[in-house]
């Protein structure tokens, strides 16, 4: 194999150099700054979301989008922190003392090795257990639960937000009496313009202009506005703050505190790490003790971010896609990144959706992100220790509410009730127990369900008449498959059947049925068996070729068949004669 096509093989990413020009490179440009300013309010806040310190949502920002455009096969994906990831890893940094931060880029590397060995593995399929509802009820909970954890920051609380819905929401009631007036103005106005500007682009004020280069000009500046509102947002909050913190002794608001400038080292992820135990006791913690506190969190977090990460590639970048090749990109970005204090990162939706609607051309653009990301660690890391929590709460807030997806009941509840049900278990055990046991039990839902399904099949019985009068009962299964579960289920319908209609011939028909398994094959020989006693003849109908010969096999029995509907009136015909 020649190198060129061996690189390209290991870095798909190359292939875009071939042919790039410098159209393609402003266009790059142009989208890699816009997610750039993007990210940069949105990694702040996710760290803060996560229980770390600010600028760990930076380091977080800039692996994923150098390793993605080396690997990934989707111009638009831009990799990084989100809000769930964020609020999946809070669940293991609170135990004090710099833990928090080991915690974090352990998940990162446990989750990149997970995700790789998925790879390897082809298991990009699992994520097809999870079913729409119970990912819309798993989203919808962890939204609420986000936007509640940021309550504390909105309201000028003092503690950190947690990422225990009940838990939280006490805590918020029983200290509204410390409500801080200059966090919550500040919170609420900066919602209701991050909202506000989130709605400018949607109105079409250049249509009422009769020049055209007016037009251009206002749409551009309206849709800059609107793309970069969280970046504006936080830039005008940190302002205010600066002119009024800076001169005054009391601050009305609560701020971010200072961000560590400068590159993140690069090293090994820990092993081990020191927490605060009972009386404020240091207590040393092994890699043993670190991976049973994680838990199910090493598995269900990487399942997590592969399922977003596929869904936001299918719906930029088609079907034509590779889910092994995306899952590759995801692992080594959090694998890199673990060596870069990054926490777990994947596909962002929003952002990718500001790449796309940027004019993105290839992955390179995530070069530009990355490159701003460090420029800003480098020289702005100061200046971020003005920025509001009210502010990152306000960002963090006016993003998730968009993750509840009401919309998704009204349908489900005319065409599938039964589909809500596991959607409702996951949304209400996320919040009452956890996310990552409510989803488990939204997805055990799913799994009870198809296989009630598979154990009880829909079986249409009726009793009918040939053109001359032969009477006989037809059973038709209205599933593909037939396994060991089912074929009890079987039996006792055609018993039913016979109980109710009287004796008479039965005809199963297996027009639908493709599979059977070995245990419902000699389930059928049972069956045969049973009603010869009665005199009871059993015809298979329209059954496929492997179907007869694993029947054949399995019970030493040539079952009576019948090609086609019809040669059924000859066939019972005949039956009847040799009977009589």
């Amino acid at each position: 194999m020649p190198t060129n096509q061996l690189l390209i093989r290991i870095f798909p990413g190359i292939k875009w150099l071939h042919g790039y020009t410098a159209q393609d490179a402003v266009a790059d440009l142009i989208a890699g700054v816009t997610v750039g300013l993007t990210v940069l309010p949105q990694g702040l806040a996710y760290a803060t979301l996560a229980g770390l310190e600010p600028q760990y949502g930076l380091y977080s920002a800039f692996v994923g989008g150098i390793v993605y455009a080396l690997l990934g096969s989707c111009r638009q994906v831009t990799i990084g922190p989100t809000a769930l990831l964020a609020l999946m890893t809070s669940r293991h940094t609170g135990f004090g003392l710099n833990s928090g931060p080991d915690y974090a880029i352990l998940l990162c590397l446990i989750s990149g090795l997970v995700e790789f060995a998925m790879a390897v593995l082809k298991l990009g399929a699992l994520v097809d257990l999870i079913s729409l509802p119970v990912t819309v009820g798993f989203t919808s909970a962890t939204a609420v639960i986000i936007g509640t954890s940021q309550l504390k920051g909105l309201l000028g609380l003092r503690g950190g937000s947690g990422s225990d819905f009940l838990n939280t929401m006490k805590s918020v009631f029983g200290n509204l009496h410390n409500v801080r007036r200059g966090d919550l103005t500040l919170g609420l106005v900066s919602i209701s313009v991050l909202l506000l500007l989130r709605k400018l682009k949607d109105i079409k004020l250049a249509t009422r202009i009769r020049s055209v280069r007016l037009q251009q000009l206002l749409s551009g500046s309206i849709w800059v506005i609107a793309t970069g509102r969280n970046a504006l947002v936080v830039l005008v909050s940190s302002g205010l703050a600066y002119s009024t913190c800076d001169r005054t002794d009391s601050c009305p608001y609560i701020l971010t505190g200072k961000v560590k400038s400068g590159l993140p080292s690069l090293a090994l992820p820990k092993f081990d790490t020191v927490i605060l135990g009972r009386n404020d006791t240091k207590v040393s913690q092994n890699y043993e003790q670190m991976l049973s506190e994680l838990g199910p969190s090493m598995f269900i977090l990487p399942i997590i971010a592969v399922l977003g990460n596929v869904a936001i590639s299918k719906a930029f970048g088609g079907a034509g896609l590779s889910p092994t090749r995306e899952l590759l990109a995801l692992s080594m970005s959090n694998i890199c990144g673990s060596f870069c204090s990054s926490m777990p990162v994947t596909g962002s939706f929003s952002r990718s959706a500001v790449n796309h609607v940027s004019g993105v051309r290839t992955p390179i653009g995530g070069f530009y992100t990355s490159a701003l990301v460090l420029l800003a660690l480098g020289l702005l890391a100061p200046y971020f220790q003005y920025i509001p929590k009210a502010a990152l709460s306000a960002v963090i807030i006016s993003a998730v509410i968009f993750m509840i997806e009401f919309e998704v009941i009204r349908p489900l509840w005319r065409c599938s009730r039964r589909e809500l049900l596991p959607g409702a278990i996951t949304f209400v055990m996320s919040l009452g127990v956890g996310v990552e046991i409510g989803l488990l039990l939204g997805v055990g839902a799913d799994v009870a369900f198809l296989v009630y399904r598979a154990a009880r099949p829909v079986l249409s019985v009726s009793k009918l008449h040939t053109i001359n009068g032969i009477s006989y009962i037809l059973v038709r299964p209205k599933h593909s498959s037939l396994y060991f579960p089912a074929i009890e289920w079987v039996r006792t319908g055609i018993s039913k059947a016979l109980s109710t209609h009287g004796t008479a011939p039965v005809v199963l028909d297996c027009a639908h049925v493709h599979d059977f398994d070995f245990t419902a094959a000699r389930g059928m020989g049972s069956l045969h068996k049973e009603l010869a006693k009665m005199n009871v003849p059993l015809f298979l109908m329209s059954a496929h070729k492997d179907i007869s010969v694993l029947l054949k096999e399995s019970t030493s029995i040539n079952f009576p068949t019948i090609e086609c509907p019809d040669d059924l009136e000859c066939i019972l015909e005949q039956t009847i004669a040799l009977a009589c």
